[in-house]
């Protein structure tokens, strides 16, 4: 095991930078991505990506709800992940997860999923993890199987893009599910 435990084989997790509003800027381009994860949203100057990514890079996290950057072991920006939704109370959480399309099947997104996880699950005692993904984001929803989740529902027409709706596919797994795939 590593001497950090944000670093794996493949990936490092680490804080978002204020230099990293370069990555951010050129990914907002990729109109493709932005469909498959969320919808696209009107063009960004510079100067407004440039202010996100340093508010962002000053951010302390809040109620567990956290951005990490994604580097690959040759220090190459691959992507981000981010928990959001965050219920202690009942131990319950979400993220969501952005890797570039240059890197994709590459392994560079289930080992931070499995690091997240190791952390909230083992360190953070959460009992729970979600995931919504468009119905049509086969990459994805392939990843999170693998990976173990299972599929608890399906919100119908949740999302607009590509010109029409699309269903959210809800799905979970709970802390001892992952224990038991990826002890």
């Amino acid at each position: 095991m590593s001497n950090n435990y944000w670093q794996g084989e493949l990936v490092t997790l680490r804080a978002v930078a204020a230099e990293d509003w370069v990555h951010f800027f050129e990914w907002g381009q990729d109109t493709y991505f932005a469909q498959t994860t969320d919808n696209i949203t009107f063009p960004q100057s510079q100067e407004a990506v440039k202010k996100w990514t340093a508010d962002l890079a000053l951010a302390q996290p809040k109620n567990d709800e956290y951005r990490w950057v994604i580097e690959n072991r040759e220090g190459e920006f691959v992507g981000t992940l981010n928990t959001h939704t965050c219920d202690p109370r009942n131990g319950s959480f979400q993220y969501g997860l952005g890797i570039r399309r240059a890197y994709w099947r590459k392994g560079y997104a289930t080992e931070a999923i499995r690091i997240v996880l190791h952390y909230f699950f083992d360190e953070l005692r959460y009992q729970k993890v979600n995931v919504h993904i468009y119905d049509f984001n086969s990459g994805s929803v392939e990843l999170h199987r693998r990976l173990g989740f299972q599929e608890e529902g399906r919100l119908r027409r949740m999302g607009y893009t590509q010109g029409k709706h699309y269903d959210w596919l809800l799905l979970g797994m709970t802390r001892e599910e992952f224990a038991a795939v990826h002890a």
